[in-house]
């Protein structure tokens, strides 16, 4: 749902698949690596993701493959990575994730995991997600929603002007038209995914998408403004 072309080697932009009806059914961050290498980064399912793109592929000469990566976060400045520009090093490529909410670099190196997460600072990086904005972590369903109802628009993470996508005359309709009623808020409630939260009145007003270290990422009228991410 972004516009690929406009990426020179090394760089990387937030970007996603939708249906035709315009809902997200996965999101990623999408690196070029050279003129016939793109990475798709995200917590997805590699292979799931990769079978289903592979369906729009017709005498393209294109392959979706499975990397044997591993993914490292550093709650840290990159070392060399800067916004949207990737860092190829000895130890892998780094990609600068961070936010006004902190600083944080992905590292992507060649092989296999070997060990498990630390849970604390596991939790620390999605809560980093959460309060950037990002809701896709480790499975969340996002289908419900189009693009401007999870804000994505903030990251410029879709394209109105590009070629034809799935989705793309619901997302363009919605931006040119300023039809978009829903956007996503930060809020400071603890709530599962999918939890709907009510006013005063008792009146369902927000649904959440997702949550981390004690704030949820909801989608709520955009009214009153000041709820809008």
């Amino acid at each position: 749902m972004n516009d690929v072309a406009e990426l020179v080697d090394g760089d990387w932009q937030w970007s996603g698949w939708l249906d035709p009806k315009g809902r997200v059914h996965a999101l990623f961050a999408l690196l070029r690596r050279d003129a016939e290498c793109v990475w798709l980064v995200g917590t997805a399912d590699a292979d799931a993701l990769g079978a289903a793109l592979g369906r729009f592929v017709f005498r393209s000469k294109v392959k979706f493959e499975p990397a044997a990566m591993v993914a490292r976060g550093r709650l840290a400045n990159p070392h060399a990575a800067i916004g949207a520009h990737a860092a190829s090093g000895p130890d892998g490529v780094e990609l600068d994730l961070s936010g006004d909410a902190g600083a944080r670099t992905l590292l992507l190196e060649a092989g296999h995991p070997v060990g498990s997460a630390n849970p604390g600072k596991a939790s620390e990086w999605w809560a980093l997600d959460i309060a950037h904005g990002w809701p896709a972590l480790p499975g969340v369903q996002l289908g419900a929603w189009t693009p401007q109802q999870l804000s994505l628009q903030r990251l410029s993470a879709f394209s109105v002007k590009k070629g034809c996508y799935p989705g793309q005359e619901i997302v363009a309709r919605t931006h040119f038209l300023g039809r978009a009623k829903r956007g996503m808020a930060l809020l400071s409630v603890d709530a599962p995914p999918g939890a709907m939260l009510t006013d005063a009145a008792g009146r369902d007003t927000a649904q959440v998408v997702t949550s981390a270290g004690g704030a949820s990422l909801a989608v709520v009228p955009l009214e009153p403004s000041d709820l809008q991410l």
